[in-house]
């Protein structure tokens, strides 16, 4: 060992000073700059992860930030995983394509997924040629900040929650000779699930009353400027987008349908994880990090204009700032400020990031509702086999994680419209549905 790198080493495990600071350069600066503004958590020491890193993909969605984070922070760095590359996505079609790929084949090991995918892939219900593609949950990257908006077509009608007001406004539509046209931005997904409960929950049916469409995130504004949708479901910061546009308005913000749901995770491979545990646990030791710094709401700002600049979301600050903070403006006249739906990113302990099993229980039983999966799955396998709660427990313990949550359920769920899950009885919750595919 060269005297400088010995003395890098040293400095390193010291703890750098300022002056010490100023004299590093290169992955010696970056590694101290992260000790430095993330004191928690020790360095990755020689018998560190198997690989210096590997290929996660994202969605231009202000839920990716914590991904963004940890690779503008140093934390993957921190934690010896210098060579991670966080790599934008077109769409989450091309996700999945590319996560069947895998990095050593110029695709990606995981990333920012829709939180039904890993079970959408590992059966493979949505893979070419019907190909399962094995698949961890290994953290929930956020909660709420979701919504569905509608078009101004529609303004008059102002609709919130209650999606009852849309369906004769449907219905006269329909009789026109028009086409009906809802958004999501993946069948079975997040957006699919909850533009589906809100139409049904409102009496209209969203297979047999309107056409649902899959459409890139990116290009929800765009389509509905043009007029080719009624409404559509997408994450942020697409909505406050489309109102500073005054295309259309938000009806509902999913926090407002079912507080402080699941949204999308840390999704990989399996076979990356089984043959890489050190590294898995690096890389959830930094994004968990991320997911701290990311939920203070003095960082917000700065959160903003990160994932705003053109290599990540190319999106202005102005149109993410808002919902990332609580403040909906919902472009129809109501404004709601310092609300309790901002997006939430670690919660009290962790509860926010961590992989809670009975959540994963109730996406698969409502995608059985709309025959995603057959009335013979078995819930409880498919969800053991592919949440990994366990390692995210291992991580928070590594990073001294106070009142860290544990076990497999966060108990019986309420929807706004007063529905409960047991996710100890999840047939019952189909039997109580009124629209759906199954009997």
């Amino acid at each position: 060992m060269t005297k400088t790198v010995k003395t890098r080493v040293a400095v390193l495990q010291a703890g750098p000073s300022r002056r010490d600071f100023l004299n590093l350069t290169g992955a010696a600066a970056v590694a101290a700059a992260a000790k430095l503004s993330f004191p928690s958590g020790a360095f990755a020491q020689a018998a560190g992860p198997e690989v210096k890193g590997t290929r996660l993909g994202y969605i231009a969605l202000t839920d990716a930030a914590p991904l963004v984070i940890a690779k503008e922070k140093g934390l993957f760095a921190k934690y010896g995983l210098p060579d991670m590359d966080i790599a934008k996505q077109a769409s989450w079609g091309a996700t999945r394509d590319n996560m069947a790929l895998g990095f050593k084949n110029n695709g990606i090991d995981g990333g920012h997924i829709l939180r039904p995918k890993t079970h959408l892939y590992s059966t493979g219900k949505v893979m070419q040629n019907g190909q399962p593609l094995p698949m961890y949950t290994l953290l929930n990257l956020n909660e709420d900040s979701q919504a569905i908006s509608v078009a101004n077509e529609y303004k008059d009608l102002n609709v919130q929650k209650d999606a009852s007001a849309l369906k004769a406004a449907f219905e006269r539509k329909k009789a026109a000779g028009k086409e009906l046209t809802a958004a999501m931005t993946f069948p079975g997904g997040t957006h699919d699930l909850w533009i589906r409960y809100w139409l049904a929950a409102g009496g209209i049916d969203p297979d047999n009353e309107i056409k649902l469409i899959t459409v890139p995130p990116p290009q929800m504004v765009a389509n509905m400027k043009v007029g080719t949708m009624d409404c559509f479901c997408v994450g942020d910061p697409w909505h406050e987008q489309l109102v500073n546009q005054n295309i259309g308005y938000t009806a509902v913000t999913t926090g407002e349908l079912w507080f402080k749901h699941p949204e999308k995770i840390l999704g990989m491979r399996a076979d990356f994880v089984d043959a890489n545990p050190k590294a898995t646990q690096a890389m959830l030791m930094a994004v968990m990090e991320a997911q701290q710094w990311a939920d203070k709401m003095e960082n917000k700002q700065e959160l903003a204009e990160i994932v705003g600049k053109r290599q990540w979301f190319n999106v202005p600050v102005a149109d993410i700032l808002g919902r990332l903070k609580g403040d909906i403006n919902y472009g129809n006249g109501r404004v709601a400020k310092g609300t309790n739906l901002q997006m939430k990113f670690w919660g009290e302990g962790g509860s926010s990031s961590y992989p809670w099993k009975s959540l994963d229980t109730w996406f698969v039983t409502e995608n059985i509702r709309w025959g995603k999966f057959d009335t013979s799955t078995d819930i409880k396998a498919l969800v053991d086999k592919t949440n990994r709660s366990d390692l995210w427990s291992e991580a928070a313990k590594t990073l001294g994680v106070a009142g860290a949550p544990s076990g497999d359920s966060r108990g019986v769920e309420t929807f706004f419209d007063g529905v409960k899950f047991d996710p100890a009885a999840p047939l019952d919750y189909l039997k109580a549905l009124k629209i759906k595919r199954v009997a």
